[in-house]
C-alpha cells in the first residue's frame, strides 16, 4: 500500500436494511433450531448465512479502504472490538456467575476453560479438541455457540492480511483470482473432510473460509458495477435465494454430513439475496420490513444470549426442558438482546476516542483470568461438596487409549500394547475400549502375561459387517478393513464386543440418553435397508454376527465374544445425586445394585446361543457384576460408582476388578 501523509480511514458500505433482514432470517433459524429442534430441524444453517454476511460486509470495507486512502489495520481491529466485545462481555460474565451457582465441579471447570477460549476467540479449536464419543453433550455447554464467533475472528485476522498482500503484489486485478483460489481450496477441504474428519471440518477455520469468502467474492463483484446500475433479474435472484434457504431449513438435518455439499444451499441462497440489492421487491418489502430489520439489529446479542439460557435450562431440568420453559428462555433472550443493544452496544459504538476500546480489552482479559481461576479449581462452584465431586468424577474416569501406541493398519488408526507371542485383535465399539485400562494395568504389573494386543475399535461402531449408521459413514469401511486384518496370518485371536443392548434393544423402552439409538441403524444387504427398529434388521444382524464368527473360525482364529454389561439410566452415577441445582444438592445413599431389564437379559441369552453355535468363547461380565436374581452392581460397598455413565464401566474399577476379561488378552499359564 502506498504511503500517505494522513492516517488512512476505513470506508464503510451504504446501510442496507435488507441485509439486517437477512440477519433476522439467520438468527431466527438458529434460535428456532436450538429451542424447537423437532420443528426447525435445519435451523443451524443460520450460522452459515451469518458467515456470508460477515464476509460480504468486511470485504466491502477492506476493498473500499484499499482503493481509497489505504487500509488501517489498527482502526479495523478497533472497530471489530467495538462491534464484538460490548455484547460478548456481559454474556460471558452472566454465564460465569450462573455457572458458579448451578454447576458441579467438573462442569464449572469446563466453563472456566471455555471462558478462556471464548475470550481468546479460539473456542472452535477447544471444542474440536474436546470432540469425541465421550464428549460432554453439546446441550450442556453454555458457551458452545461461540465457536462460530471464533471462526469469524480468525478470518478477520488473516483475510485483511491476504487482501493487503495481493493488493501490493498484483493490484486490484489480482484480488478476484486469489480470493477464488482461497475459497476453492477451502471448499475442497470441506468436501474431502466432512465424512472422514467430521469434527475438524465443522470446527476448523480452514474448511469454513469458503463460506466467508463467498461473501467477499460477492462484494468484489458488486464493486465492478457502476453506482445506480440496476441489478439484472433482481427479483428472481431474491426469490431463488429465499427458496434455497428454505430448502436448506427443510432438507438439512442434524444427521447430515455438514457442511459438505449441503452447505451450498444456505451459502448460495444468502449470496443471491445479497446480490439482488435493495431494489428487489422481496428484499425491500420483506427483508427490509420493520420487523425483520428490528430483529436483525439485535441479531448479534440475541445469538449470544439465547444459547446459554437454553443450555442452563437443560442442565437445571436434567434433560430437555418443557416447552413452556423453552418459550420463556427465547422470550428472555430477545428482551436481553434488546437491552444489550440499546444500553450497551449503541453507547459504546458511538463513543469517541480510544478509552472505550482500552476498557473493553481490559474487560476481556479479566474474563480470561476469571476463567483460568475456575479452570485451575482455585475458585470452586457453590456445589462443591466432596461427596458430590466423588460421583461427578466418575464421569471423567476413562483410561482409553492411555499410553498405548498408535499405529496404522491399511490407513486405519489402531492402538497397540503388549509384547506377547500371541497377536490379539479387539474389534468393536467403546464397550471393548472400556477394558483398555485392564490391559494397561497388566502391562504395568505383569507384562509377561499380556499378549500383543491391537485395539481396532471405534465408538458406536459395532463389529458386524454392513451394520450401518448414517451419522458415521466411516464405520462400515473400518469394520471391513479390520476384518481383513483379522483374517490375515498376523492375527491369532479375535475379540468381538459391543454395547449389544444399545443396538438390539428395540422394544418400547428407549435406550439411555448417552448410548447409540437403534433408530439410526440398519443392516445393509443387497442395497436394501433392514431397520433395527420397526424392521427385521435385528434378526439379520444376529445372523451376520454368527456368520462373521464362523468365517473367523474357518480361518483358524480363536474367537471371543464379549457380552454386555447392564446398561440403563439406573447405572448412571448422577442418579445418585438428589436435590435441585437451584437449591441444595446432596449425594444420596441408594441401593448399590439395580436390576437388569428383561429385554437386555434376552439379548444376553441370545448372544450366548450365537457364540455356542458358532464356536466362540464367551466373556460374560454379568457373571461377575450380577446375582442370579438379576441384581447388578452400580456402586461398591462404600457407595462409589463403578460406572462412568449409564453404559460404561469406569477405568478405576476395570483396572482392578475386570479379571473376567483376562482370558482373552493374556497368555495361558
Amino acid at each position: 500500500m502506498p504511503p500517505h501523509k494522513e492516517a488512512p480511514h476505513l470506508l464503510h458500505p451504504k446501510y442496507r436494511p435488507d441485509i439486517d433482514g437477512l440477519r433476522a432470517v439467520a438468527v431466527v433459524s438458529v434460535v428456532g433450531f436450538h429451542a424447537f429442534p423437532s420443528v426447525v430441524r435445519g435451523g443451524f444453517i443460520g450460522v452459515d448465512i451469518f458467515f456470508v454476511i460477515s464476509g460480504f460486509l468486511i470485504s466491502t470495507i477492506i476493498f473500499g479502504s484499499l482503493g481509497g486512502e489505504g487500509f488501517s489495520y489498527r482502526e479495523f481491529y478497533e472497530r471489530r472490538i467495538r462491534r464484538i466485545f460490548p455484547a460478548l462481555l456481559p454474556v460471558l460474565a452472566a454465564t460465569f456467575a450462573f455457572g458458579w451457582y448451578v454447576l458441579l465441579s467438573d462442569e464449572f471447570q469446563q466453563v472456566g476453560k471455555h471462558l478462556m477460549a471464548s475470550a481468546g476467540f479460539v473456542q472452535n479449536l477447544v471444542l474440536w479438541g474436546e470432540a469425541g464419543y465421550f464428549d460432554t453433550a453439546a446441550e450442556a455447554k453454555p458457551l458452545l455457540h461461540l465457536w462460530s464467533l471464533a471462526v469469524e475472528e480468525q478470518f478477520y485476522i488473516f483475510w485483511p492480511l491476504l487482501l493487503g498482500l495481493v493488493w501490493r503484489w498484483k493490484g486490484p486485478r489480482g484480488l478476484m483470482f486469489w480470493m477464488s483460489i482461497a475459497a476453492a481450496l477451502s471448499f475442497v477441504l470441506n468436501v474431502a473432510g466432512v465424512h472422514r474428519h467430521a469434527d475438524a471440518t465443522f470446527y476448523s477455520p480452514l474448511p469454513r473460509v469458503w463460506e466467508l469468502a463467498a461473501g467477499a467474492l460477492l462484494a468484489h463483484a458488486g464493486l465492478q458495477r457502476l453506482p445506480g446500475t440496476r441489478v439484472s433479474g433482481a427479483g428472481l435472484r431474491s426469490l431463488a435465494g429465499l427458496v434455497l434457504i428454505g430448502l436448506g431449513l427443510a432438507m438439512i438435518q442434524k444427521g447430515k454430513a455438514f457442511p459438505g455439499w449441503w452447505a451450498l444451499l444456505p451459502i448460495l441462497g444468502a449470496c443471491l439475496c445479497i446480490s439482488a440489492g435493495m431494489g428487489a421487491w422481496l428484499n425491500r418489502m420483506l427483508l427490509g420490513s420493520r420487523p425483520f430489520v428490528w430483529i436483525g439489529l439485535i441479531s448479534y446479542p440475541l445469538y449470544l444470549w439465547h444459547w446459554p439460557l437454553l443450555a442452563f435450562a437443560r442442565i437445571v431440568e436434567g434433560g430437555t426442558p418443557p416447552l413452556t420453559v423453552r418459550i420463556v428462555a427465547v422470550a428472555a433472550s430477545v428482551a436481553l438482546a434488546w437491552l444489550t443493544y440499546r444500553f450497551v452496544e449503541q453507547p459504546i459504538r458511538k463513543s469517541q476516542g480510544t478509552a472505550a476500546v482500552r476498557w473493553l480489552v481490559i474487560g476481556m482479559l479479566a474474563v480470561a483470568a476469571v476463567g483460568a481461576i475456575a479452570y485451575s479449581r482455585i475458585l470452586p462452584p457453590r456445589n462443591s461438596d466432596p461427596a458430590l465431586q466423588a460421583i461427578i468424577s466418575a464421569g471423567s474416569d476413562w483410561g482409553y487409549p492411555g499410553n498405548m501406541k498408535e499405529i496404522a493398519v491399511d490407513g486405519q488408526p489402531v492402538y497397540r500394547i503388549g509384547e506377547g507371542k500371541g497377536n490379539v485383535l479387539l474389534l468393536g465399539d467403546s464397550h471393548v475400549e472400556q477394558y483398555g485400562p485392564r490391559a494397561i494395568e497388566i502391562a504395568r504389573t505383569d507384562p509377561g502375561r499380556l499378549q500383543s494386543l491391537y485395539f481396532a475399535t471405534r465408538g458406536a461402531c459395532p463389529p458386524i459387517p454392513n451394520l450401518v449408521e448414517d451419522r458415521d459413514p466411516g464405520c462400515p469401511e473400518r469394520v471391513q478393513t479390520m476384518m481383513r486384518f483379522a483374517l490375515s496370518p498376523q492375527i491369532d485371536t479375535v475379540v468381538l464386543g459391543a454395547c449389544w443392548a444399545c443396538y438390539f434393544d428395540v422394544g418400547p423402552q428407549p435406550p439411555p440418553p448417552d448410548v447409540p439409538a437403534p433408530d439410526h441403524y440398519y443392516l445393509r444387504e443387497g442395497g436394501m435397508r433392514h431397520m433395527l427398529r420397526g424392521g427385521d434388521g435385528v434378526d439379520r444382524s444376529f445372523e451376520a454376527l454368527a456368520a462373521t464368527i464362523k468365517t473367523l473360525k474357518a480361518a483358524g482364529k480363536k474367537v471371543y465374544l464379549v457380552l454386555n454389561v447392564p446398561v440403563d439410566g439406573d447405572f448412571e452415577p448422577k442418579t445418585l445425586i438428589s436435590g435441585s441445582r437451584l437449591k441444595t444438592m446432596s449425594a444420596a445413599r441408594k441401593s448399590p445394585t439395580a436390576p437388569v431389564t428383561a429385554s437386555q437379559q434376552a439379548i444376553h441369552d441370545r448372544l450366548k446361543q450365537v457364540a455356542e453355535q458358532s464356536g466362540a468363547t464367551v466373556i460374560d461380565p454379568m457373571a461377575t457384576l450380577c446375582t442370579p436374581q438379576g441384581q447388578c452392581m452400580r456402586t461398591d460397598a462404600e457407595g462409589v460408582p463403578i460406572y462412568k455413565d449409564a453404559s460404561h464401566l469406569r477405568a478405576s474399577y476395570v483396572k482392578q476388578f475386570a479379571t473376567f476379561f483376562d482370558p482373552a488378552i493374556t497368555q495361558a499359564k
